[in-house]
């Protein structure tokens, strides 16, 4: 079963945008009485989970909320699901502590697929009607559910499809390494580069200059409200920006390379750097990972996640000696050993390479051959086991 999510502009009128900013409004309070309701009992030493709360909430709405009935039942009942996954994740310290919601952030609800209904470039809602969408659903299958959620002015669908057939897989047999960097988004072992937009670089001025005139207004006053959606609609921009060349990148890589590698970075830690956080963030390193991720195992390709510890860029490409020290403003990389000069990011990411060629070559069903025998012994034995 392969399932996929489009996202889609909607074009509502003004009862469509009533109805859209009040079911908004019901998620909302569901999560905060059901965050609330969970601190409480937790205290107390009950046992507490997100089913008995929606329980809980569902005897006493028709008397004490009665206007949440105005829209879909979904958007009063699926908040507690999904603070309970938001508790787990917690408790796995994969996430942090649920926190309340306030109004006008993040805004969104939830519509299961029971009560949706897709024609074209029109979806029906329930208790509202059909609501016209600016293009129709690109994947073919059943519509499994759908969020319609707020950036800056704009509303959005994102409508989850169950594949009726899953993509054609890459049938490529080529192998590839992928180095990332601030300079350049990307740089691929065959010699390919590609340029990062830098939206939020080219954008900083503006992007001050309304964060300014954000703050001089008066709280709770219409001109402030006017300049917070000026400054989201610029960071929607950003972001679209930003995305739009990471889909282009990934869906490139999946359908030209059976076997993919890339190294494992440690975007946390690299975002501590107050020289260069911006500029990373600006590149999006961690989201090209998560597509990539997903369209290789859309495409069935193989994606090697060479290990943090691999010191790709220290490691000559051509005889393997590892430099011991290498300064990040050096952008061309000089081995001491064998006199070989390239490009830092090519000679990372030939390195990157390698390590596919002969890791993955099954994956590929082809031989790791025709690569340089003291560059594997040198690599394996100063850097130690890495994959």
């Amino acid at each position: 079963m392969v399932m996929l999510a489009h996202q889609i502009r909607l074009e509502p009128n003004r009862r469509e945008e009533e109805y859209f900013r009040k079911a908004c409004g019901v998620a909302r309070f569901s999560w905060n009485w059901g965050l609330s309701e969970w601190k409480k009992r937790y205290e107390s030493r009950e046992r507490v989970d997100g089913l008995k709360l929606k329980k809980d909430f569902n005897a006493i709405k028709a008397l004490e909320f009665p206007w949440t009935y105005e829209v879909t039942k979904y958007a009063s009942q699926q908040p507690f699901l999904h603070l309970q996954a938001a508790f787990r994740r917690f408790f796995e310290k994969k996430g942090r502590y649920p926190r309340f919601k306030r109004k006008g952030v993040h805004d969104s609800f939830y519509i299961g697929g029971d009560h949706l209904e897709v024609n074209g470039k029109k979806i029906r809602i329930p208790r509202l009607g059909w609501v016209r969408m600016r293009e129709a659903v690109r994947f073919q299958g059943k519509v499994v559910s759908a969020t319609v959620r707020r950036i800056a002015d704009k509303w959005f669908v994102s409508v989850q499809v169950e594949l009726e057939e899953a993509p054609t897989p890459c049938e490529s047999q080529a192998r590839v390494g992928v180095d990332l960097g601030v300079n350049r988004l990307a740089t691929l072992s065959n010699g390919e580069t590609f340029e990062g937009p830098k939206p939020l670089r080219k954008e900083l001025s503006k992007l001050r200059r309304l964060s300014r005139a954000l703050s001089r207004k008066q709280k709770g006053s219409q001109n402030r409200l006017k300049a917070r959606v000026r400054l989201q609609r610029l960071h929607y921009r950003i972001r679209s920006i930003r995305q739009d060349s990471l889909h282009k990148l990934t869906t490139y890589l999946t359908r030209n390379f059976g076997v993919i590698a890339i190294e494992d970075l440690n975007v946390r830690g690299m975002l501590k750097n107050r020289h260069l956080s911006r500029a990373i963030s600006d590149m999006g390193f961690h989201e090209f990972r998560r597509q990539a991720e997903y369209k290789a195992k859309l495409r069935q390709n193989h994606l090697e996640v060479v290990s943090r510890w691999f010191g790709s860029s220290k490691t000559c490409s051509e005889c393997g000696t590892i430099q011991q020290r290498l300064e990040l403003s050096e952008r061309t990389f000089r081995c001491e050993e064998c006199g070989y000069e390239a490009d830092r990011d090519f000679n990372a990411a030939v390195n990157l390479f390698r390590t596919v060629s002969s890791t993955g070559s099954q994956a590929c069903g082809e031989e790791g051959s025709g690569f340089s025998e003291r560059w594997s012994e040198t690599v394996l034995r100063e850097a130690g086991t890495w994959a």
